[in-house]
């Protein structure tokens, strides 16, 4: 009991440092513009994606500690983080439409099935192995990391649904994982640009100014994001959809049986 209690703090504690991070431009009082995305946050992304690795690891110390089947929780982690890893790979090397990766479709289904701490670990882990594989890495890194973990974080919130349906094992629960995937096809563009756009170059109406109102701060950046990211973010929702779709009750099979092989007893 002490060890899952700690742990969900160290959860908690990680969520509030990722809003902080992505949220502490807005509170200086001065913000340097740069015409490159990759030059945003290049001081302190190392120091944050350090940070992040750390957490993560001492995540899962814990775990390891605190379950009986702590071997076996890691070695499935491991193999679905790989997985994942793979297909960032494959698509990196054949880039699909627009923001679509699919690496997406696991996410968000371990998450669900697993529960909400072991989908930020695959969220989380996912991005910065595949980012060491794909050389992929940069300030932006530690940013993907924290948005990915909380699609998987938030992943368990489908099980309300899908029981009050009474669609466990059927197309109606696919259906439901596929709306949410879709949704955070569009959320994750939508977190994402937070990471950079203070530190963005553009027209005064989309761009963020220190002192303007909240107001005038969504509106701009509402501006910003349908000018430059919703049809690419659209790609990525669409393309989580159709995955989900096609893929979703074969893929939740297998994991719902690994989970009874394994007596999986992990608390969500």
């Amino acid at each position: 009991m002490k060890h899952r209690l700690l742990s969900i703090a160290i959860y908690a504690l990680t969520t509030g440092i990722g809003i902080v991070a992505f949220l502490y431009p807005f509170w200086l009082p001065i913000v340097e513009k740069t015409p490159m995305m990759g030059m945003a946050h290049a001081n302190d992304a190392p120091l944050m994606l350090t940070l992040l690795v750390g957490l993560c690891f001492a995540v899962l110390l814990l775990e390891v500690q605190g379950e009986s089947i702590s071997a076996k929780f890691v070695a499935l982690l491991g193999i679905l983080v790989a997985i994942n890893s793979v297909l960032r790979f494959v698509d990196v090397a054949i880039p699909g439409p627009g923001g679509f990766s699919p690496i997406f479709f696991l996410i968000g289904l371990t998450g669900y099935i697993y529960g909400g701490r072991f989908g930020f670990l695959m969220g989380s882990l996912t991005l910065l192995v595949s980012a060491l594989v794909t050389g992929t890495v940069g300030p932006w890194l530690p940013y993907q990391m924290f948005t990915a973990g909380w699609m998987g974080m938030s992943a368990p919130l489908c099980r309300l649904p899908v029981q009050v349906l009474r669609g466990e094992g059927k197309l109606t629960e696919v259906v439901v994982l596929a709306l949410f995937s879709a949704l955070w096809g569009l959320l994750y563009g939508v977190i994402m640009n937070v990471w950079f756009w203070p530190f963005a170059m553009g027209p005064v109406e989309r761009r963020w100014e220190p002192g303007i109102a909240l107001i005038e701060t969504l509106k701009r950046y509402a501006g910003f994001y349908l000018a430059t990211s919703l049809v690419w973010d659209l790609m990525r929702a669409s393309g989580n959809l159709l995955i989900t779709l096609a893929f979703g009750l074969p893929t939740l099979r297998v994991l719902r049986r690994f989970k009874r092989r394994f007596a999986f007893d992990y608390q969500p």
